[in-house]
């Protein structure tokens, strides 16, 4: 970001969002059916007003903190997924009725279909990296700021509203991508929503750094820089040719065809919206295979009277079995509640680990370099304690759950 840049954001932060509207009351909407930008920051307004801290904040802050352990580091910025097939779960997991209860989850946004999805009462979002709180409460601030997804999307990607936005609600999922894909980034619009962006999160509570909030503000221009072509990174190493870009996840499909991304349907994007609003889906830094968040977030949920219904792990268990972490992972997954429809969304990259030097996983779907894999917590723990899981090829081709 340029010390120009930077400076400016810093100053529009300090600006009361009602003279920046004010100042700008009297210019029209284009002709063009989206909103001019002085009409979009008018609109944004009652969003940009500075929210107090309040009791359920400090409540929210509180559980974080202890949560939490100090964080960690991973050569990637996982600011979105890289997985394709993320959906091909969803199919087997409404055939075992994984409703409910509370989620758990590794990384960005992809969490957000799964919770629509399986609509649990609570959700945690685990990460070594402390980035991955900082992008959650990012998403955190937009979804406060925005009434719908069309909304949503131009404030995440700085981009002004349609005209009519309060009608955007029955729009597809494809629609909302053509209209972000032919808008042209405004700048005063993406300072502005910055500058709200920067003062909400500095009100739930959570202790901030100026690097915490240099880093939320770098994330947020990985968005607006790159828009829907934004891909997964390795620190270090370009994006691979089949990372997806955002569009690609966003208009991905589930195994019987339908777009069920959190932003395809309005139903599914005010669910996540009003866990946020409710401080419900709560960004927690620590190791999977850590002797503190994990456990901790169990003892939580179990005071809550709760049982896990998902767990989302990606691909992290390739990395402590690599590095000798499995066990205390295997320990920590023992020790959440669960039930018999309680289950664990891992995926798989690539060819090889046992199936050939070409060969797929029997899970993949031609055409997606990852491959989804679903597996009860239950047959997870019965696996483990058997002695069974000696190699990353046995935990990803043992008793999982057929598509």
């Amino acid at each position: 970001m340029s010390s120009r840049l930077r400076s400016v954001r810093w100053l529009l932060a300090a600006i009361p969002a009602t003279i920046i509207a004010g100042s700008l009351a009297s210019e029209r909407d284009g002709a063009d059916g989206t909103s001019s930008p002085a009409a979009t920051r008018i609109a944004y307004a009652s969003s940009f007003a500075p929210a107090r801290l309040s009791r359920a904040d400090s409540a929210f802050a509180k559980l974080v903190q202890r949560l939490s352990e100090p964080g960690g580091y991973f050569d990637s910025d996982n600011l979105i997924s890289n997985e394709t097939s993320y959906l091909h779960v969803l199919d087997a997991m409404r055939r075992l009725k994984v409703q409910g209860g509370a989620y758990i989850g590794v990384g960005p946004d992809q969490n957000f279909s799964y919770i629509a999805a399986v609509r649990p009462d609570i959700a945690f979002m685990i990460d070594i990296r402390r980035d991955n709180l900082l992008e959650h409460l990012l998403f955190k601030s937009v979804f406060a700021m925005s009434r719908n997804r069309a909304e949503y999307l131009c404030l995440l990607f700085g981009k002004p509203l349609p005209r009519d936005v309060e009608k955007w609600n029955s729009k597809s999922i494809q629609e909302l991508v053509e209209y972000i894909d032919g808008s042209h980034t405004d700048a005063d619009v993406v300072d502005s929503v910055q500058s709200a962006i920067s003062q909400r999160v500095r009100r739930f509570g959570i202790p901030l750094s100026t690097l915490d909030l240099e880093t939320i503000a770098r994330i947020r221009d990985a968005f607006v820089r790159d828009s829907l072509d934004l891909r997964y990174s390795s620190i270090g190493r370009a994006p691979r040719p089949y990372h997806p870009t955002y569009r690609q996840l966003l208009l991905e499909k589930d195994r019987s065809g339908h777009q069920a991304n959190y932003l395809a349907s309005e139903d599914a994007f005010q669910f996540v919206k009003g866990l946020e609003a409710r401080d419900l889906i709560v960004p927690v830094v620590g190791n999977a295979a850590g002797e503190h968040a994990l456990p901790a977030i169990g003892q939580y949920i179990g005071e809550r009277g709760e049982k896990v219904s998902a767990l989302y792990i990606s691909n992290v268990e390739q990395y402590l079995i690599r590095d000798g972490g499995f066990a205390q992972f295997a320990e920590n997954v023992k020790l959440l509640p669960r039930d018999r429809r309680s289950v664990m969304i891992r995926s798989f990259f690539g060819y090889g680990y046992g199936f050939g030097t070409a060969g797929a996983h029997p899970l993949n779907v031609p055409g997606h370099y990852s491959t989804q894999i679903l597996q009860t917590l239950d047959a997870f723990v019965a696996t483990y304690d058997s002695g069974a899981v000696r190699s990353y090829y046995d935990l990803i081709s043992k008793n999982y759950v057929a598509p």
